[in-house]
């Protein structure tokens, strides 16, 4: 487990692969795994003489770190952050890119499928695996830790690779569903959204998703939150927080409990493979949606829709709609689709979050 750590280390630093939480994640796996060190041991109590529980020894460092993710505290913080940095105004001017960010759950919902009913998981554990394909970390965590926290290392570990891995595996995807007449349209400027609009929005998000499914609430109202610190124009200081400082202490803090979780049992078995895989699976069905359903919307336009912004569906912000504006600029030099892929890529992130608010609902947590 430490030379796992180790390279990971390596992936993070010298490669590169999401390092702002992988680097984090492989230390907390390196601290956990020292011998005798004892920073995941949970305090030791005795019983005394007159019946109460005394603390004979305290736990490690990591392991009260990690009630920050066990009590679904950290992820939701993350997202608070999220909202600060998010312009929602793309998804606004064109309301109906939520249907692409939706079509890329896709993925979620057949890979949840696939490893509960072909390969052994249970439901809880095969609802956790299927949720990497939308290419949220915090939310992939949120969830493991309510439903199967033995595989939290695991698939945090796969959730954040493959949001690195996006310029590589997104493009083949998109190339092989779309014709080059399709990836050349170019799309009309989105309608400038008002200050109004932006402001209600968050609010009127908040209380719709957290009625229907009342356990997103603490993602979406987090989420929502920090966007409205961001829009209302009247609390740049805590914005600016939320952003930065905060949103980094919580980084440290929840990448490296996370790591921690790792262990030999849990994370050298073959059952790791195969999350791993399906994680792959997941993100790749989620991309294929969202072209998909980009593809459609474009026939029924008229061929006003280029369909690669649909591949933004997932919840990689910015770096699925950065990638759609990449393979758009490749096949014609001067198209600009980067604000028209934003419109999915934030709408994947709300739609992540309600995926696992359905898992949520159906198995508690």
């Amino acid at each position: 487990m430490i030379g796992v750590a180790c390279f990971l280390i390596y992936l993070a630093v010298v490669k590169r692969y999401e390092p702002l939480l992988l680097l984090p994640i492989a230390f907390g796996m390196l601290l956990a795994n020292l011998p005798l060190a004892g920073l995941m041991s949970p305090p030791v109590y005795q019983t005394s003489a007159d019946g109460t529980q005394v603390m004979t020894q305290p736990g490690g460092l990591l392991y009260y770190l990690y009630q920050g993710d066990a009590l679904g505290i950290f992820p939701p913080l993350i997202f608070l952050g999220v909202g600060a940095m998010t312009d929602f105004g793309p998804m606004i001017a064109n309301p109906l890119s939520v249907l692409m960010g939706a079509a890329a759950q896709l993925g979620v919902f057949i890979t949840y499928n696939v490893a509960a009913g072909l390969l052994g998981f249970t439901p809880k554990q095969a609802a956790v695996i299927g949720i990497i394909g939308g290419a949220d970390g915090p939310t992939t965590i949120y969830l493991a830790t309510k439903l199967a926290p033995e595989l939290l290392g695991t698939v945090a570990v796969a959730a954040y690779s493959y949001m690195a891995l996006v310029p590589i595996i997104q493009p083949p995807i998109m190339r092989a569903l779309t014709t080059k007449k399709e990836r050349q349209i170019m799309m009309k400027q989105l309608r400038p959204v008002s200050k109004t609009e932006r402001i209600i929005f968050p609010i009127v998000v908040t209380i719709v998703v957290s009625l229907i499914l009342p356990p997103a609430a603490p993602l979406i109202g987090m989420l929502m939150l920090g966007n409205l610190f961001r829009e209302s124009g009247v609390v740049e200081r805590l914005s600016k927080t939320a952003q930065n400082e905060l949103n980094n202490i919580i980084v440290i803090f929840l990448g490296t409990s996370v790591g921690a979780t790792t262990n030999a049992q849990t994370f050298l078995n073959t059952r790791t493979l195969y999350i791993v895989v399906l994680g792959l699976v997941a993100f790749g069905v989620s991309t294929a949606g969202g072209v998909i359903l980009g593809k459609v919307m474009n026939y029924i336009s008229g061929g006003k829709i280029n369909p690669l912004i649909g591949s933004a569906g997932v919840s990689a912000v910015p770096m699925a709609a950065r990638v759609s504006q990449v393979v758009a600029q490749q096949e014609r030099p001067g198209n600009f689709i980067l604000m028209h892929a934003m419109g999915p890529n934030v709408a994947g992130v709300i739609g992540t979050a309600v995926a696992a608010g359905v898992f949520l609902s159906i198995y508690g947590g």
